[in-house]
């Protein structure tokens, strides 16, 4: 079930790095920013979660607790988590249970070879766990900025 805005999350669970078990229900009371993401330690990815981490006060500020999701696995994210020093955990979503939950997996054209792909989304879930708001397609720059906008609009 694809989750709707202003609508309760269906119930998953996802393990993160440093051992969290991640569940809407974890988190409640906490607005949750979740960003899917294509790919630990490429470009643009690089670059998303440098903003996320020099944001990262200013999100637990405002009540908000921040998670990256790719399909790559724990020992990529602890690597990437480890060399970036990212103050959030990073989910593996190895099945891509998460990136299908969310609609992320998007048929893409790399080097002339059509291929599966994440699409570069970010979730904002309040803390009754209802989707607030939703970024999809987006570009890097600028969009944490925003995302911390509407995480302060909705404290």
């Amino acid at each position: 079930m694809t989750p709707a805005l202003n609508k309760p999350l269906p119930d998953f669970e996802a393990l993160a790095t440093g051992g969290v078990k991640f569940t809407p229900q974890a988190f409640t009371g906490k607005m949750v920013v979740l960003y899917f993401y294509p790919k630990d330690n490429t470009p643009g990815c690089t670059t998303e979660a440098m903003q996320f981490r020099d944001h990262h006060k200013d999100f637990l500020k405002a009540g908000a607790v921040v998670f990256g999701v790719s399909r790559d696995n724990m020992a990529s994210h602890e690597k990437f988590k480890q060399a970036l020093e990212l103050p959030f955990e990073l989910i593996a979503d190895t099945e891509e249970k998460l990136c299908h939950m969310f609609g992320v997996v998007k048929n893409k054209i790399m080097y002339g070879k059509k291929v599966k792909g994440i699409e570069r989304s970010t979730f904002l879930i309040d803390g009754t766990g209802m989707l607030r708001a939703e970024w999809r397609g987006l570009k890097v720059a600028g969009h944490v900025e925003e995302v911390l906008k509407t995480v302060k609009s909705l404290k």
